[in-house]
């Protein structure tokens, strides 16, 4: 592997490094697209929304791979020349609900925000491994070390993502696969708009701009951390839950409530 594309996988720079940004019409994966770009990385843009996933690409000079995620590995490969050097599992979905949600909500849930980083690893590994680097980014949200409020299905995959990337990182650091885990809380997305009153109430007042979501992804890539904080205070909560489950607990019944009160 040339000098300047081992130095990119290995996080000295992103320069050159073959990229792929799932989810990426929109969002934190378009601000990390656009990131990515002006580093010098050659980048794919993924996206079910096809047009989205063009304009995206067209702007950066990029290129457009849209399509489930879950299957996009070939496809970008082949785009990129032949290889894949940092991919981006970002596309996610949050359906409301509890128990009482629809079967197949739970399962589009789990199939996008957990299969698709599975899927995704193993036709990535292989050649990873093979050549002893490569860099894989999970979007898992905050929501992964915490909870979120109103959605047992976002809250149930996203931990399971972070147990994934976790997994990853134990298992194959030492044969130079970097492993990042991006846990913001509310950013300023279509997402966070769609989750009406219970985001107005609890995420909104310290939401952020995308943008600064893939700068503290990339300050994590320089300093090579596995868990990239947007929101610093997380940390704080994530100890908090770990060394006082009861009184965090109690927590965030009692934001639950202040939702069930703001709705009525």
């Amino acid at each position: 592997m040339d000098t300047v594309r081992g130095d990119a996988v290995r996080g000295n720079a992103v320069r050159g490094a073959r990229t792929v940004v799932t989810g990426a019409g929109g969002g934190i994966g378009a601000a990390l697209a656009r990131r990515f770009a002006a580093e010098g990385a050659s980048v794919v843009v993924n996206d079910l929304d096809a047009d989205k996933a063009k304009a995206v690409a067209d702007e950066i000079g990029a290129v457009a791979v849209p399509g489930d995620a879950s299957r996009v590995v070939p496809e970008a490969r082949a785009a990129l020349g032949g290889g894949i050097d940092i991919y981006c599992a970002n596309a996610g979905v949050a359906p409301v609900g509890g128990p009482e949600a629809d079967e197949l909500l739970w399962a589009d849930a789990w199939d996008v925000n957990v299969m698709a980083h599975v899927r995704a690893a193993r036709e990535l590994l292989p050649e990873w491994l093979e050549r002893g680097s490569g860099r894989f980014v999970s979007t898992v949200s905050a929501a992964g070390l915490l909870t979120m409020v109103g959605s047992a299905p976002y809250s149930v995959s996203k931990h399971a993502a972070l147990a994934f990337a976790e997994w990853l990182s134990t298992t194959y650091r030492h044969r130079g696969v970097s492993v990042h885990a991006i846990c913001p809380q509310g950013v300023r997305t279509d997402m966070l708009r769609a989750t009406g009153a219970t985001g107005d109430l609890i995420l909104v007042p310290t939401a952020i701009e995308p943008e600064q979501v893939a700068d503290a992804l990339f300050d994590g890539i320089a300093q090579e951390r596995f868990l990239i904080l947007p929101h610093p205070e997380v940390a704080e909560y994530y100890a908090a839950r770990a060394t006082d489950t009861d009184r965090w607990l109690a927590h965030m019944n009692h934001l639950q409530r202040k939702v069930e009160e703001a709705t009525g």
